[in-house]
């Protein structure tokens, strides 16, 4: 099925990934590309519509333009911030840098009829934040509104749709943000049937033609979206699919339970791997966090090989990459099919003489949950808050111990449990529990104790670049505080960390 391509060129915008989930939720398949890429690559989207954005200045040596094809394919497009002002400069018009920034919320006030703002009010709150501005507009446009500090805060030609703002319409701040990119994909004549049921066909239908015959081992971590992609892969080959689930004994309390016993509802064969002797032996007494990842990556690939190579005619290595880490690991979207070669998961492919298979490598984390329910795999499964692929190692800040390990799974069950159990979990993105370095002294009973510290920390955000800590009431605190100090043996104080990202990170290390 070929679906319609809303296309982004991204000039660095801390917001690029937020701009595409926004229309993706509106139904267009939307993707990313760097601001410079070539004309054919344009034009082999065929876009319905172009967006494009970035933080820089455009005069800021090397700064990137677009191909001017952008304005030649006869598409609507929509220039925010740093695109408006590339707009505005290659269509004739002029930009000034200025010393007069604006950043934060600020009052728009409508000047002129707006084929854009139409459905929106004379006046509104957005979110700005740039330096340049457009001083003169490029023939055939008119400014539609203004801010206080800026003339031109959104600009457009309604004859050739070309539309700039001046703000960010994509983040929540700016109060009618949704409506203008509501508005801007109704003047493409989008489809939007970009929808999980969609996806789900157009996924199954492609790996079945991709994999006509042999063996797909299928890497299960737990956690989401490696999952689906085993979920999806028994959908659309059967049983040629081999799951194999790694147990580290670094998850959650009960997790490789849960994942064997979700598996089996769902009618699939978990190769479950009990190496949890395995890597507490090498992890015993190591402080280093980046030696602990180097760690367990090393022991989970050498687990992860033997265990695969029990299958002689396997062909393909299955993992649950999503589009984020594709952006991020390149710097643009890659145009390779579903199938190729590639240096991952510690160069298993290439030891094992598979291709690899990432059938999620152009979703998103939100996109992969609902692809999750529409196959059939439990809401809060689903919907369960991230893990750290190296597991409670990097949330054991000090030594690893075999103790220290179980005493953070019991914390962590009952912190979770209390969320839950308050009706609080799907409010917070992540909650998390981080056992410290630290000893304190306490009193329980008549004696006085000296054990460690535990910090619970929970967080609310969109897209996890920037996030929030999360307002507990104050009971639901207590409750934590008085279980896990009463439970859990070893720990005698917990404290919550208040800490937004940023300057903080969401996991400690």
């Amino acid at each position: 099925m070929h679906h319609e391509i809303l296309l982004i060129l991204d000039f660095g915008s801390q917001y690029t990934q937020l701009i595409a989930r926004r229309f993706r939720e509106l139904g267009v398949k939307t993707m990313i590309e760097r601001g410079d890429c070539s004309a054919a690559a344009i034009q082999a989207f065929a876009p319905i519509g172009i967006l494009s954005g970035g933080p820089a200045s455009i005069f800021e040596p090397g700064a990137l333009r677009p191909d001017p094809i952008v304005f030649e394919l006869g598409v609507p497009v929509l220039g925010i911030c740093y695109g408006m002002h590339a707009m505005a400069q290659m269509l004739g018009g002029t930009v000034r840098s200025s010393n007069l920034r604006e950043y934060g919320l600020a009052r728009l006030t409508l000047t002129e009829t707006s084929l854009l703002l139409a459905q929106t009010p004379s006046g509104q709150k957005v979110w700005m934040s740039h330096g340049d501005s457009v001083e003169a507009l490029p023939h055939g446009f008119h400014g539609t509104a203004r801010t206080e500090n800026t003339p031109v805060a959104a600009m457009e030609d309604p004859n050739r749709l070309f539309f700039g703002l001046q703000f960010h319409p994509e983040v929540r701040h700016t109060e009618h943000g949704a409506r203008l990119l509501e508005r801007f994909l109704s003047l493409t004549g989008a489809a939007r049937e970009w929808t999980s049921a969609a996806i789900r066909r157009e996924l199954v239908e492609g790996l079945h033609d991709a994999l006509p015959e042999g063996r797909v081992i299928c890497g299960v971590s737990g956690g989401v979206d490696s999952s689906v992609t085993a979920v999806l892969l028994r959908e659309a080959i059967g049983p040629r699919v081999v799951p194999i689930f790694v147990d580290t004994g670094l998850l959650r309390l009960g997790e490789s339970e849960e994942v064997e016993r979700c598996f089996a509802e769902l009618g699939l064969d978990l190769l479950l791997i009990d190496a949890a002797e395995r890597f507490m032996s090498a992890l015993e007494g190591v402080e280093d966090p980046e030696e602990k990842r180097r760690i367990i990556g090393h022991e989970f690939v050498a687990v992860f090989e033997q265990e695969a190579r029990r299958f002689p005619d396997a062909q393909y290595l299955a993992q649950g990459t999503l589009y984020p880490d594709v952006i991020e690991s390149s710097g643009v979207r890659g145009t390779a099919a579903v199938i190729k070669t590639h240096h991952n998961v510690g160069g298993l492919p290439e030891r094992l003489g598979l291709q690899l298979v990432e059938p999620l490598r152009e979703l998103f984390k939100d996109e992969v949950r609902r692809l999750g329910e529409e196959l059939g795999l439990p809401h809060d499964f689903v919907w369960r808050h991230p893990f750290p692929g190296p597991g409670l190692a990097v949330r054991i800040l000090g030594p690893m111990t075999r103790d220290r390990v179980r005493t953070l799974q019991h914390a962590d069950s009952i912190a979770i449990t209390i969320i839950r159990e308050a009706g609080l979990y799907d409010e917070i993105a992540q909650a998390l529990c981080v056992l410290l370095p630290v000893k304190s002294v306490g009193v329980m009973g008549d004696q006085r104790t000296y054990e460690e510290v535990l910090a619970l920390r929970a967080v609310t955000t969109e897209d996890f670049m920037t996030a929030d800590w999360y307002r507990f009431p104050p009971d639901v605190l207590d409750a934590i505080a008085r279980r896990i100090i009463n439970e859990v043996p070893g720990i005698n104080r917990v404290v919550y960390d208040v800490t937004s990202k940023p300057p903080g990170t969401i996991e400690w290390e």
